[in-house]
């Protein structure tokens, strides 16, 4: 159970340097580190013109937009080679989307196939993009490592133009353009894009130079392909992130792309009031579900369909394939936790390491990230692709970095690896498996200097409420700071001694749960745990009952009825 701490209360100065407003809004912003008011009003009010960068501020983004133009002027053959997740296909429907509307069509979109051919360019992939003439390829949210493809590519004739966001490695891939701001020579303000989010940058870039018919500001359409993009992909939704998150979501109230306005039909969100939650817990796990249990084009097709019956079966296949990988990765997490339970009992190393050939690498991340959540530790897991390779994914339990884990490993242990802070992707071979947790354990604790089988630090409460506080003007205040996400969190508050009128359990299984609060004029609060029956402290809530409740604030449009509720976090027993 985490234990919680409450930030500390404004002090006179403090809160005299935010004027205007709310005592709540004040100690928000203050602990965000915004400690006047014109950090607060930009903020609060992000503006695109202001608060983007120049792209030509990132190496190489002038010569790789020259490059893009010649190639469309003399109507070469332009390969699209995006990641297959959340990040990377988006990006790819982008450049669709851009090529369409200018007119251009002498182009492919390429996304390998998670299971048979893995993370990022590959030299197959290569030699069939050569075999249809292909003169320039673009990636997509992958490449930085992809040294011995690119190399192969660069033999066979394709000029290649990398943009990422992953770590760069010490020998850069031989591409006639490399973008990444996480370049250490690269000037660029913002080192925290995503993959689309670079990609697009390239795009700004381009028509900086040339609009190729498009009005000025035109691109902006493409915004709502950059925030799914943003809000999936755990960067922080800070600086650039937080304008394209911004708008990201301004855009995807209005957009006329069928394939969303369908999906988000079948499940039941509104257009109009769509939410950085709707973005996590509906939309991208969907997305990712094509590339996890099937085929990434699937994804694509769906962001980038053109007729109504295209956008149902697109919708409807992506949402069956999403409830199958429920069900597996469900299983999948019960299999690792035991595992790690049973091998290590109350003894649990700085590194979680576990592998199984029956395994499917592509479903390894989101168990490795439940495992992380639950132990507290970086979680490696292993299975083998449909090449026979031994791959696998990690995830970081919010402090470590698994890059630079893998990185300090002796060389040998791992084939591959790449990927950022929180979360990546590696390659074993056959021999080195056997002492991979091993060696991962040593390489962590040469990093850390000691295990760190350390207590984990207080969950922050970030102010104390009572039932009859919540409502509009609480809603309001929060929204402000939306959208939520890394780097700003949503705010979390304390109800202490509060009790519930009434208890129920609902959905298909009772797996959710809601409490009930009544304000002394008689409007009910509800407060809402989606799968939440299941955990200790649901089991012993009753009506009456004294409870503290760490909760946030939320507005739900069920069925286009506005509410204002609690998304329960935690319950705690006096």
């Amino acid at each position: 159970m985490p234990s919680y701490s409450t930030r500390r209360p404004l002090e006179t100065g403090e809160k005299d340097a935010l004027p205007g407003y709310s005592d709540l809004l004040a100690q928000l912003l203050f602990h965000r580190g915004i400690l006047d008011t014109a950090s607060a009003a930009r903020f609060i009010q992000p503006d695109y013109d202001r608060d983007t960068h120049d792209p030509l501020l990132l190496k190489d983004a002038d010569k790789a937009s020259v490059r893009i133009i010649a190639a469309i002027e003399n109507k070469e053959k332009i390969a699209i080679y995006s990641d297959y997740d959340c990040d990377g296909i988006p990006g790819a429907a982008m450049f669709y989307d851009l090529f369409r509307r200018i007119g251009y069509t002498n182009f492919v979109i390429y996304i390998p196939h998670r299971h048979n051919e893995g993370f990022g360019v590959n030299a197959e992939a290569i030699d069939e993009l050569a075999s249809q003439s292909v003169q320039l390829l673009i990636t997509v949210d992958c490449g930085i490592s992809d040294y011995a493809a690119i190399d192969h590519a660069r033999k066979k004739g394709i000029e290649v133009i990398v943009t990422d966001h992953h770590e760069p490695p010490e020998k850069l891939p031989p591409a006639m353009a490399v973008i990444d701001p996480k370049q250490a020579d690269c000037g660029y303000p913002d080192k925290n894009l995503c993959g689309t989010g670079v990609a697009f940058k390239l795009i700004q870039a381009v028509l900086s130079k040339n609009r190729f018919g498009l009005k000025e500001g035109h691109e902006k359409w493409l915004l709502d392909l950059v925030g799914i993009a943003t809000m999936s992909d755990m960067v922080p939704l800070t600086g650039e992130n937080r304008v394209f998150a911004h708008y990201g979501l301004q855009v995807l109230r209005k957009s006329p792309r069928k394939g969303i306005q369908r999906l988000l039909s079948k499940l039941r969100i509104s257009q109009p009031h769509i939410t950085e939650d709707d973005i996590a817990f509906m939309i991208t796990p969907r997305i990712n579900a094509a590339s996890r249990m099937g085929v990434p084009m699937d994804a694509f097709k769906l962001l980038a369909a053109d007729t109504d019956a295209e956008a149902d079966v697109c919708a409807d296949h992506l949402d069956a394939v999403n409830t199958e990988r429920k069900s597996v990765v469900a299983v999948l997490v019960k299999q690792v936790k035991k595992t790690v339970n049973e091998r290590h009992g109350s003894v649990i190393p700085s590194v979680i390491v576990l592998g199984n050939p029956e395994w499917r690498p592509s479903l390894l991340g989101l168990a490795a990230n439940s495992c992380a959540e639950e132990f507290n530790r970086p979680v490696f897991l292993w299975g083998r692709d449909g090449e026979g390779g031994i791959k696998g994914s990690c995830r970081s339990e919010g402090t470590s970095n698994v890059v630079d884990i893998m990185r300090a490993t002796p060389a040998g242990t791992l084939t591959e690896f790449g990927g950022h802070k929180r979360s990546g992707g590696f390659g074993v071979a056959n021999d080195a498996v056997h002492y991979l947790e091993e060696r991962l354990n040593e390489a962590a604790l040469r990093l850390n200097g000691a295990a760190s089988d350390v207590p984990a630090a207080p969950e922050m409460i970030d102010y104390e409420l009572t039932i009859e506080d919540v409502g509009t003007r609480l809603y309001e205040d929060v929204n402000k700071l939306a959208p939520f996400g890394v780097g700003n969190r949503k705010p979390v508050f304390l109800f202490k001694g509060v009790s519930p009128s009434a208890v129920r359990l609902f959905g298909k299984g009772n797996e959710h749960l809601e409490l009930i609060f009544s304000k002394k004029n008689g409007v009910k609060i509800p407060a809402i745990s989606f799968f939440g029956a299941v955990n200790e402290w649901a089991k012993a809530v009753v009506p009456g009952k004294t409870i503290d409740l760490v909760a946030s604030v939320e507005k739900s449009m069920f069925r286009n009825r506005p509410e204002i509720r609690l998304r329960i976090m935690d319950v705690i027993y006096s």
